[in-house]
């Protein structure tokens, strides 16, 4: 790990697994808690960069309640092909309205229609009401832009530890931790 920033270290894991055909290298399980029971689904990954890990999601879903309630949360990436494993865990704040539109218009037009068709989570009679719900929001934008409706927005896990984990024989793998400190990352060399 040549670099101390474990962000950077992080970029360089997640373009090695891209580049090695990992399937869906932004796949990453996303651990929430109301305080109670906790919940891990997966998540896609849609940013990484020195300000935290951003992922979208509906503002009425589980995860969304469990943050505003525990503004905490981790994720785990695993990337079979190299045999890496990251972990990151921090406080979990929104992305601002403008990043989120900033996305949202990146979508393709088939996602934003369904971003505003589904309620996530929620249940549904039957896959047909959904089609019917789809097929509704689908006229009602015909020919126009799909504005990022008030329930969809992103969060950003603001890491303090970031942990790296490499497959090695005879299960000695390796591990790093990184923890937050007042005066910047301090690396501590794990057991397997």
């Amino acid at each position: 790990m040549a670099s101390e920033n474990p962000v950077a270290i992080f970029n360089r894991w997640y373009a090695h697994a891209e580049r090695g055909g990992e399937h869906l290298p932004d796949a990453v399980a996303l651990a929430t808690s109301d305080r109670g029971r906790p919940s891990v689904r997966y998540v896609l990954l849609k940013g990484a960069d020195d300000r935290g890990f951003v992922f979208y999601t509906n503002l009425g879903s589980p995860k969304a309640k469990h943050l505003r309630a525990n503004p905490r949360a981790e994720m785990a990436f695993y990337w079979d092909k190299p045999g890496r494993q990251v972990r990151v865990g921090g406080r979990v704040v929104p992305v601002s309205a403008a990043e989120a539109d900033a996305y949202w218009d990146t979508r393709p037009r088939i996602s934003r229609l369904g971003g505003i068709a589904s309620q996530q989570s929620r249940p549904m009679p039957s896959r047909a009401a959904l089609l019917a719900r789809l097929a509704r929001v689908t006229l009602r934008y015909a020919g126009r832009h799909i504005p990022r409706p008030a329930n969809w927005s992103g969060f950003r896990i603001v890491p303090d530890r970031i942990e790296f984990w490499s497959r090695r024989s005879w299960r000695l793998h390796d591990r790093a931790l990184f923890q937050r400190t007042r005066r910047g990352w301090k690396k501590t060399i794990l057991q397997p």
